[in-house]
């Protein structure tokens, strides 16, 4: 699969938007709701803030198909208003019910393909009941690029594992926050000089802030407690903006992430978050939803 076969799968999905049900509607409309009597809806909108999974999940029979990708330079002396490197992700992901949702996605980067299941375990109620939502993530990733490696990996040894658990509050209509203990494994790190260790621990932070009906803004951060200094790594952090058409939502984003799966962005961020040409990377997230059951 090429970048022209995922940009025209890109177009289809913008084509098909203008005869879906209205899913994110239907939310604002749960959002504004007075008062919350029961389990608070839209606390992100989206199954993602940025770069990592929010606490939501889709209703059932909900298929959510989304692009995201990360566009950056290669530091040069010269001006240059082109794109030297992108990296390109499609995903797909199914409500088997409100509550469990799994996903499988490929990834261009590294001609990866990964797969993750999100389980929520409580929903956050306004009157009695949980202040907090939670819910779990499993990911894993397989990737047939590995860069730094000479040997052949087995399959096994091409694994990146993400465990997080999603714990979000929505602190008021336009307000909602979550923190995000996580843990990742990747395989191959082991067999780098420089990183004997493959696990690292890490906690993130994520946010967003509803400035008008359809529209918010986002952030991210993740620090990580046991970083790999060689080759030198950096905490992954994103700003984004945040937009809901119907059943489409678009999601811009300025990171200094250029991976697009748990595992990577976590742990191997290699470029600081500043204004330095080649280190921040802009991009997109294109999801939109189908409905295959009748409310």
């Amino acid at each position: 699969m090429n970048n022209k076969i995922l940009f025209s799968v890109f177009g289809l999905l913008i084509g098909a938007s203008v005869s879906s049900q209205n899913l994110l509607e239907s939310l604002s409309k749960e959002q504004d709701k007075e008062p919350f009597k029961d389990e608070v809806f839209g606390t992100f909108f989206g199954s993602r803030i940025n770069l990592s999974h929010s606490v939501e999940t889709r209703e059932q029979g909900v298929l959510e198909v989304s692009l995201q990708n990360r566009f950056w330079n290669i530091p040069s002396d010269q001006l240059s208003f082109d794109v030297d490197k992108i990296n390109v992700r499609l995903e797909a992901s199914y409500a088997f019910t409100d509550k469990f949702t799994i996903g499988v996605g490929y990834g261009t980067g590294y001609d990866s393909f990964d797969a993750f299941f999100k389980y929520s375990i409580l929903k956050q109620k306004m009157e009695k009941g949980s202040p907090f939502s939670i819910t779990l993530l499993q990911s894993i990733a397989h990737r047939q690029k590995n860069p730094g490696i000479t040997r052949p990996l087995d399959f096994d040894e091409r694994i990146g594992l993400t465990s997080q658990v999603l714990i979000a509050r929505k602190l008021s209509r336009n307000f909602s926050l979550q923190l995000m203990p996580t843990f990742t494994n990747r395989a191959a790190d082991s067999f780098l000089p420089e990183t004997p260790q493959s696990s690292r621990f890490s906690l993130g932070f994520g946010g967003r802030y509803r400035i008008a009906k359809h529209f918010s803004l986002t952030a991210e951060y993740y620090e990580i407690f046991n970083r790999i200094d060689s080759p030198q790594t950096y905490s992954p952090f994103s700003f984004g903006a945040n937009w809901e058409i119907a059943d489409v939502l678009l999601q811009f984003n300025v990171t200094n992430a250029r991976n697009l799966v748990e595992d990577k962005f976590i742990a191997k961020s290699l470029q600081p978050f500043v204004l330095k040409d080649g280190d921040l990377h802009v991009g997109f997230n294109f999801v939109y939803l189908f409905h295959t059951r009748e409310k």
